[in-house]
């Protein structure tokens, strides 16, 4: 263990060693295997010098074709070349030209600490790519039933995780779902169903096994605002004048 982490909570790091198994094993690299497809598309649309990379896996680099430098940081996992708390990270503020949270907020302590840290490292007009776990599919029901580190996943609603980002000054500007596959073990059954994550991808349900979600921080002292609902008004109509003759005004 690194000793820059000597004095974390243990429960943390005990969360993290055991994500990190289970994103190891057959349904973790499963999920990651359409995540990072999605992830890397996006990516190919944000420029700038630096990229922050938090997760609570080993091993699964990042590498933007256009971003210069690209670190990961987080627990003492293979892989991550800061080690640092989830509330705590050793990066200047406005530092960041994107982060990317991948299932961070899925395993955290407090995702609202971890949120704010990621948001902070973020420049004004840089992007911050949350990839979270959609309770609303059959990813979310499996981790009712499942006895290994999958079961404390928090699996956050996306519309939260954006009103979040709304509080911390950022505009949402894309949301995305993928891996419509079921968690399966067996290879020739997850190709079998493969024609779900076809027809889940062109019609973008909201019951795919995770989502993303793509911010932009807005310059410092702007808040997106959301739009008020405008009351249905009624017709205005003309009012009835009298009529003033010249002769009656003479008079």
């Amino acid at each position: 263990m690194s000793e820059s982490c000597t004095k974390s909570d243990e429960r943390w790091l005990l969360l993290m060693d055991k994500a990190s198994a289970w994103f190891d094993g057959p349904s973790g690299r499963q999920l990651f295997e359409h995540e990072q497809r999605v992830i890397n598309q996006q990516l190919s649309r944000c420029f700038g010098s630096y990229l922050v990379h938090y997760g609570p896996f080993a091993n699964i680099p990042i590498e933007p074709q256009k971003i210069k430098r690209s670190v990961r940081v987080g627990p003492p996992l293979p892989g991550v070349e800061i080690v640092c708390e989830e509330q705590s990270w050793p990066i200047g503020e406005h530092a960041a030209d994107v982060v990317v949270l991948q299932h961070g907020l899925d395993f955290s302590l407090s995702p609202h600490a971890l949120l704010r840290e990621a948001a902070r490292s973020v420049r004004p007009g840089g992007h911050l790519l949350i990839v979270g776990i959609n309770p609303w599919s059959a990813w979310g029901a499996t981790r009712l039933l499942s006895r290994k580190a999958f079961r404390h996943a928090r699996c956050i609603r996306p519309t939260r995780v954006g009103d979040w980002l709304n509080l911390l000054g950022f505009s949402l500007e894309k949301r995305q779902f993928g891996c419509y596959c079921p968690p399966l073990s067996s290879s020739q059954w997850r190709l079998r169903l493969s024609g779900l994550e076809t027809a889940g991808q062109r019609s973008q349900l909201p019951i795919g096994g995770f989502y993303l979600l793509v911010a932009r921080k807005l310059m410092v002292g702007l808040r997106p605002v959301r739009q008020s609902r405008r009351e249905r008004m009624g017709q205005l109509l003309p009012m009835p004048v009298a009529k003033v003759s010249r002769r009656d005004a003479e008079q």
